[in-house]
């Protein structure tokens, strides 16, 4: 039976794509099939990625293929373990579909208000529209280096009442190499970034093995 990630935000920038990729390869890498559903058409920075990884032979193997909505990906996910959607920014409507298909939807955020009140706003939109709360995460992506503003922002998302992803990742340019290169975040040469992407890969696999009603 195929399971469902969903990846979405109200702004472009926030990491979206960046953590699609990295569950996509965290699963493929324990021998799952997977696909990455690239519903941002406009821009199909996953499909791009996609492409570099094949000229670059970076295994494991990741299929990724655009759609234009949910409902078309669904019809192609029967033959995989996992599909995540990698989803538009922008869309409720679009949103709203990708977190009714997944077990999991996952909102990437910064540090700022200007990231955080939008990402609360549109957790809280989910809800109001039947998404129960159990099935949402925030993450902390493109962070920079000031641990204070790290607990800040772990705060204001724990005082909402929200899952928050344990870790966060950083804005470095060896992640943005390593996408150059068609490979995740986890696939960095460096240990210690390394290690701070399979934190975040691995809270979310233990996310989706809780059992739910």
């Amino acid at each position: 039976m195929t399971e469902f990630i969903g990846l979405i935000s109200q702004k472009g920038g926030v990491g979206k794509s960046t953590l699609a990729r990295l569950f996509a390869r965290e699963y493929a890498a324990s021998k799952w099939d997977v696909k990455i559903a690239d519903l941002d058409i406009s821009q199909g920075t996953s499909t791009e990625w996609k492409l570099r990884r094949e000229d670059n032979g970076i295994e494991p193997e990741i299929a990724v293929e655009p759609f234009r909505s949910v409902a078309q990906a669904l019809k192609h996910s029967a033959a995989y373990d996992l599909m995540v959607f990698d989803g538009p920014p922008h869309s409720m409507a679009g949103t709203l579909e990708i977190a009714k298909a997944s077990k999991l939807v996952v909102l990437p955020t910064g540090l700022a208000l200007d990231d955080l009140r939008p990402t609360i706003r549109l957790a809280h939109e989910l809800v109001e529209n039947g998404i129960t709360e159990d099935k949402i995460a925030l993450s902390l992506c493109r962070v920079g280096d000031r641990e204070n503003e790290i607990r800040e922002a772990r705060s204001y998302i724990k005082k909402t009442g929200y899952t928050l992803i344990q870790g966060s990742l950083p804005e470095k340019t060896a992640y943005r190499r390593a996408s150059d290169e068609g490979k995740s975040v986890s696939e960095v040469t460096y240990l210690s970034l390394k290690k701070r992407a399979e934190e975040i890969a691995q809270d979310v696999i233990n996310l989706m093995s809780r059992e739910t009603d």
